[in-house]
């Protein structure tokens, strides 16, 4: 595990459960400076070959850790804004302004984030827009909308790393 003093954010899979999606996401952290969170249960091992062919060499930089729960999560992360990915949520997720720091959460592929944590943070749900005919996109590709969407804006306000804004 990497450290990082400052990630740009936090991402948060609640109880993931395909190793595949966990390393896609753990490559889109190094790519982005962010710093991925894993919430136990997990349906996979962490020390997995198939994370690690998902994140392929990349899995060495990511700033990564695993937490026992929820609570355990917030004791350790003490985020400043959480925002919780939910095809239930109201709020698109670009209307947003987000804020370095910001934690985003995305639950388990099958179930996606469960009803008690949904309701404990009721304005802080947001959906990814998208067609009906579409349950709800791979949990790699939403993580990756969404981090993509803050970096855009921080880039708008020029605001964003140095690094995104070269050509």
């Amino acid at each position: 595990m990497e450290s990082s003093p400052d990630p740009l954010l936090h991402v948060v899979l609640f109880e993931p459960e395909i190793p595949y999606n966990a390393g896609s996401v753990g490559r889109t952290c190094v790519a982005t400076g962010c710093k991925l969170w894993l919430v136990r249960p997990l349906g996979f091992r962490v020390d997995s070959a198939q994370v690690r062919r998902a994140g392929l060499d990349y899995w060495q930089h990511l700033c990564w850790q695993v937490v026992n729960n929820w609570d355990h999560l917030l004791q350790q992360l003490a985020p400043g804004r959480l925002w919780l990915f939910s095809k239930r949520g109201t709020r698109g997720y670009h209307t947003i302004d987000y804020q370095p720091g910001d934690a985003l959460v995305f639950g388990a592929e099958s179930t996606g984030l469960p009803d008690w944590l949904l309701q404990r943070y009721p304005d802080r749900v947001l959906r990814i827009p998208m067609r009906s005919q579409v349950r709800s996109l791979n949990l790699s590709n939403a993580v990756a909308v969404t981090v993509y969407e803050a970096l855009r804006q921080w880039h708008a306000a020029g605001t964003a790393p140095e690094w995104f804004s070269k050509s």
